[in-house]
């Protein structure tokens, strides 16, 4: 692969809104990701694979947070996608009502463009709600939790 051919493939990830490409041959790994360390960085194992990142959007806005009724805290979605309470159909819940977070907690996933996207609450609390059903569709800024600070 040469550098005509990963730069068509950058065009095609802008073109198509796309945050992740990973291609993997016997002898050549390649992996472009947006929204990380500005530019493209290459790195290559002692095997003779080669890992390629290219900068072309900023990441996800960390979730927004707003002051609800009652004191609650509410954990809005930075972005449109699609809401998952666990990291796979398999696994249990990040969090369920009653759950302590720090603000580090993954609290659930937002699925956009086929890029799992984990949400962190960004405050210490207690879960008091839960906005929306698993596996459903959220828009940008909309309330997916309600956190009790501590």
């Amino acid at each position: 692969m040469d550098l005509k051919d990963i730069k068509a493939i950058i065009d095609l990830m802008k073109k198509n809104s796309i945050s992740e490409f990973e291609l993997e041959r016997q002898d050549f790994k390649i992996r472009l990701r947006r929204g990380g360390i500005p530019g493209p960085t290459y790195e290559e194992s002692g095997n003779g694979n080669v890992a390629a990142s290219q900068s072309m959007a900023p990441a996800p806005a960390p979730p927004a947070l707003a002051s609800g009724a009652g004191g609650d805290v509410e954990i809005k979605s930075p972005m449109i996608g699609t809401f998952y309470r666990a990291p796979s159909p398999e696994s249990g819940n990040y969090v369920e009502i009653g759950s302590e977070v720090s603000p580090d907690s993954v609290v659930c996933i937002i699925e956009a463009m086929k890029v799992m996207n984990e949400i962190k609450a960004e405050v210490r609390g207690i879960i008091t709600s839960i906005l929306i059903d698993n596996a459903k569709p959220v828009e940008f800024g909309q309330p997916i939790f309600k956190i009790k600070p501590l």
